[in-house]
């Protein structure tokens, strides 16, 4: 099945009552878990951003400490797992300073990852990418945040 374009889901959309909206939420709910996961930051979590970046910010204490250490390998494929879940909450709050704000953590917390990240080219690949992708971000966010942020990441590529 082709899926029909945004212009014209927007158009059938606009034309729909009420309630079919609402039961197409549900579906959309009940169909995959990111499009749950879509609905619940809209509803209970996009008026207040600090809450759900302290939120997003245990979430990601809990997975570093839960991060087995004893080989690089696991801990390569659980750090890309948390990367991943820290981008789809990054995509969901469609805000540049959250983004700057949770990826600075992340590298934050893999800093400080012992045995540390200096010794595995892949982590360490990783975690530069990552840095440059937020002094990227950080340039089009306004000036007073720009000076915030860089001193925070200048702190970080001291690695």
């Amino acid at each position: 099945m082709k899926a029909a374009s945004l212009r014209e889901l927007k158009s059938e959309l606009m034309h729909a009552q009420k309630e079919d909206l609402l039961s197409l939420c549900l579906q959309l709910a009940k169909f995959k878990k990111e499009n749950k996961e879509l609905l619940t930051y809209l509803l209970f979590e996009a008026n207040d951003q600090d809450s759900f970046v302290f939120a997003i910010q245990q979430e990601i204490d809990d997975q570093f400490e839960a991060i087995n250490t004893k080989s690089y390998f696991y801990m390569k494929k659980t750090i890309r797992k948390v990367l991943k879940g820290v981008k789809t909450n990054i995509r969901y709050a469609k805000n540049k300073e959250t983004e700057v704000v949770l990826l600075l953590y992340f590298c934050e917390k893999l800093q400080a990852l012992r045995p540390s990240i200096q010794y595995n080219v892949l982590l360490r690949n990783l975690y530069y990418r990552e840095l440059v992708s937020i002094e990227k971000k950080i340039s089009a966010l306004h000036e007073d945040l720009q000076h915030d942020f860089k001193i925070e990441l200048e702190e970080l590529q001291t690695l």
